[in-house]
């Protein structure tokens, strides 16, 4: 008796292995030949669940986009300036430490770029958004400055293969630190 996988089984499986490949050798740089013999299917079986590489570059950062737009959108509701800055970089931060792989390839991969242009945001409205809630509506060059230097270098850090040995919490606590101070907010108390 055989037994059939579910097809979201596969599919999810897919992803896992496209976005390992990714990291390994880039979008570029892997085929959909190479996804296919890693997972043991035929190609064919590939083009089942994605007719192209793009199409799977795209389903492979939608959780990441989708969480970063949803996020963008809660920090934006928050009255007080510092709160809103507060559930974003916290937000952020999250997101970085649970999509690691992913936000390495954002950092790196110029092939992801295109599923963060279809996003809703886009490249440029992600970033501006970002800058706008960190920085206000219009920003000096000194604000805009702190906010790209705050979120970009913390997705790099958290995608980081330097800090791949760094355990999840540890990772967290350093990267909202480090956001904090460069964002000019102010040390946390710790409950004790």
């Amino acid at each position: 008796m055989t037994t059939v996988e579910p097809v979201a089984d596969t599919r999810t499986r897919l992803l896992a292995t496209a976005l390992r490949l990714f990291a390994e050798h880039g979008v570029e740089g892997t085929s959909l030949q190479m996804i296919a013999d890693e997972l043991g299917v035929t190609k064919a079986a590939v083009y089942y669940h994605f007719k192209t590489k793009a199409e799977i570059t795209e389903a492979v950062a939608e959780p990441g986009i989708r969480e970063l737009d949803e996020l963008v959108v809660e920090a934006a509701k928050h009255r007080r300036h510092g709160a809103r800055v507060d559930h974003l970089l916290d937000g952020f931060v999250d997101l970085v430490v649970r999509h690691r792989v992913l936000v390495a390839l954002f950092s790196s991969d110029p092939g992801i770029d295109a599923a963060l242009a279809k996003s809703r945001h886009g490249v440029e409205g992600f970033k501006q958004a970002l800058i706008s809630i960190v920085a206000g509506p219009e920003p000096d060059v000194t604000g805009r400055v702190a906010a790209i230097v705050a979120f970009t270098g913390i997705a790099m850090a958290g995608g980081s293969p330097d800090l791949v040995e760094v355990d999840d919490e540890t990772l967290r606590q350093e990267l909202v630190g480090v956001g904090r101070r460069l964002l000019g907010r102010p040390r946390r108390r710790l409950n004790c």
